[in-house]
């Protein structure tokens, strides 16, 4: 006999209501304040953009087609045009185009806008975008620099689909994806790039955005369900389904911490050694553009950390298909 679970019907018209809504939802716009940050024309914050996209703020292992991303890898920098197609369990995402075309690109677009999107995840439309990005916590001038390298790129016009979400998708949207801004005053400049702490917090937590991953979370709305930079994430790649990859844990716990053992410049020469393990999330090809400094500011900040028992266990291994 089929195992009914009976529903009150009282409950069973707010679900169909919220069902209902999810589309209406999902397209709700949202009134942010635009950032008062403007595109500089200086070729030294241009130059500072192109870095961070490039390096540790990863935009190109995203913001290129899945052909184009095989390429960072050995060292190609091709134009963020977009076309990246992420497909999850809510829908399926395809990265923006980000070089100024007017059509297709960000040209169309004022700076308070694109800073908006940095700070606060607030799309140029107004409504939320999908919580892929963490940059709330970049400083005033890395957003200029960022938004000033953008608008020096060529124009490229490659149009790009908006995300189509499914039914999930758009519940989660309308009631759990909300706008998300800095977690407290914002700063005016980084700190310099030099081997220090304090530069290392900076990178992990704002720019590389080691904790997003490094960070056990709901795979539902983003939130935090372990302790930081402890690890535990599963991930998968679609074209590697027999395997499954696990963030480590790279607080320095002395029985579970992955990096414990490695000195600074072990830590630096992983980094720098770009991708060896094909499937994997990490965006090694941005961070093996790192300067040397800010890869050993990283490991510095990591192991300021307070320690954190958590075994992940392996960080790839193999699953029947």
């Amino acid at each position: 006999m089929r195992n009914v679970t009976r529903i009150p019907l009282g409950v069973a018209g707010v679900v169909g209501v919220v069902v209902a809504a999810a589309p209406l939802g999902s397209n709700r716009r949202y009134e942010v304040p635009e950032p008062a940050l403007r595109a500089s024309t200086d070729s030294a914050v241009i130059a500072r953009g192109r870095y961070l996209a490039y390096g540790p703020a990863h935009c190109a292992s995203c913001h290129v087609t899945a052909e184009q991303a095989r390429t960072l890898d050995a060292g190609a920098r091709p134009p963020l045009s977009g076309g990246y197609a992420f497909h999850l369990p809510v829908g399926t995402i395809w990265s923006p185009n980000l070089t100024p075309d007017r059509e297709t690109g960000i040209g169309r677009y004022s700076d308070g806008q694109l800073a908006r999107m940095l700070r606060h995840n607030v799309r140029p439309d107004g409504r939320v975008a999908a919580p892929f990005m963490n940059f709330q916590g970049l400083s005033d001038a890395d957003i200029v620099a960022l938004i000033s390298f953008l608008r020096s790129q060529p124009a490229v016009r490659n149009a790009v689909p908006d995300r189509k979400l499914n039914y999930l998708g758009k519940l989660i949207v309308a009631y759990l994806v909300r706008p998300r801004g800095p977690s407290g005053p914002t700063r005016a400049t980084a700190p310099g790039e030099a081997p220090t702490i304090e530069r290392g917090e900076y990178l992990a937590n704002y720019v590389a955005e080691c904790v997003v991953c490094h960070t056990k979370r709901s795979l539902v709305d983003g939130s935090e369900r372990g302790s930081r930079f402890a690890g535990g994430m599963e991930m998968r790649d679609e074209a590697y389904p027999a395997l499954r990859f696990t963030t480590p844990n790279l607080t320095p716990d002395p029985k579970t911490g992955h990096i414990t053992g490695w000195t600074e410049d072990r830590f630096v020469a992983r980094f720098q050694a770009g991708k060896l393990v094909p499937g994997t999330h990490m965006p090694w090809a941005g961070f093996a553009q790192m300067s040397e400094a800010d890869l050993r500011a990283i490991y510095r900040y990591l192991r300021s950390l307070p320690p954190v028992e958590n075994a992940t266990g392996p960080t790839v291994r193999r699953v029947a298909e």
